[in-house]
């Protein structure tokens, strides 16, 4: 029997363990793939206050370290349900656990677009956060591949960072707001390219450039890039609690800044919440909140 059991080893997860741990919980973090979660892949983070430089791995290790020190546990497993009631049980695949409070923290998966070399290229030049790692490409030749509001907003922000910004968008007309797209047409260093899909993402140890498809002729084309970013979409991780916790429309919890879900003792943190902002620090900002209002939970409930 656990005081809390987190689901989700990112970010959001691990703060909130670290913040139930100094608070006197008995805390389980269970984790489906790797400690970090997408942050882990990032080459560098230099939007973390108080911290100059340090790779997405080393802030990952760090974080965990942190946990365990305060006696935090960490188990491998892939979450298939939650139950609820006074004590809670997360069936896993080998076990099942019981908690009495449960924070989902269980983050979104990037939408990626399938064309070879995507894969083995992500943190060594393809991106899916211009905020993120747009300042790594100061002056230099960048795409964007989407055509919604996030697409051009990433294209506006690299405009006023690199020296180019080729905008990839597979149809002849962009879904976003007309708002944006009239700004993004102001910008003299941008340029579209449509009807278009990348067929491959060029490099060996660094992304070089990309091999494109032109719709309308069918003919082949190649544009020299360091940077691509990835804006075709998200998807929140939380396909198994659909039938436990309130979503909305798109798959995101229904859940406010205070990260309590509808049900009883099950809270959310980080990506995975209906929210307009996901960055790290807004991540580490839910698992704090989430964790602080799980163990009032728990006192209120003794």
């Amino acid at each position: 029997m656990y005081d809390i059991i987190i689901i989700g080893g990112g970010p959001a997860g691990l703060t909130a363990a670290l913040y139930a741990l100094r608070a006197q919980k008995s805390v389980l973090v269970l984790e489906r793939m790797g400690i970090g979660g997408q942050i882990a892949l990032s080459e560098k983070i230099e939007n973390f206050p108080g911290v100059l430089s340090i790779s997405g791995q080393e802030f990952a290790d760090a974080l965990l370290a942190q946990v365990e020190s305060f006696g935090g546990e960490i188990r491998y497993e892939n979450v298939i349900e939650v139950k609820p009631g006074k004590v809670k049980t997360v069936v896993c695949e080998t076990e099942k656990y019981l908690g009495k409070a449960v924070i989902l923290a269980t983050g979104v998966k990037n939408r990626q677009l399938g064309a070879d070399g995507e894969e083995s290229l992500i943190g060594r030049g393809v991106s899916f956060c211009a905020v993120c790692d747009g300042r790594f490409f100061k002056d230099k030749d960048v795409a964007v591949i989407g055509g919604g509001n996030t697409a051009l907003q990433e294209a506006k922000y690299l405009s006023g960072i690199a020296k180019t910004v080729y905008l990839i968008h597979r149809r002849d007309e962009f879904r976003a707001e007309e708002w944006i797209i009239k700004q993004l047409k102001e910008c003299e260093n941008v340029k579209w390219i449509i009807s278009a899909t990348v067929d491959k993402f060029c490099g060996e140890e660094r992304l070089t450039g990309l091999d494109l498809n032109l719709l309308k002729d069918g003919t082949k084309s190649h544009i020299d890039v360091e940077g691509a970013f990835v804006a075709v979409g998200q998807v929140p991780q939380n396909e198994n609690f659909g039938g436990l916790i309130n979503l909305t429309s798109d798959g995101y919890a229904a859940a406010g800044e205070n990260c309590a879900t509808n049900q009883k003792g099950i809270f959310v943190a980080g990506d995975c919440r209906k929210k307009d902002i996901r960055q790290l620090t807004t991540a580490v900002g839910d698992g704090s909140v989430a964790a602080l209002a799980a163990c009032k939970f728990l006192e209120e409930n003794q």
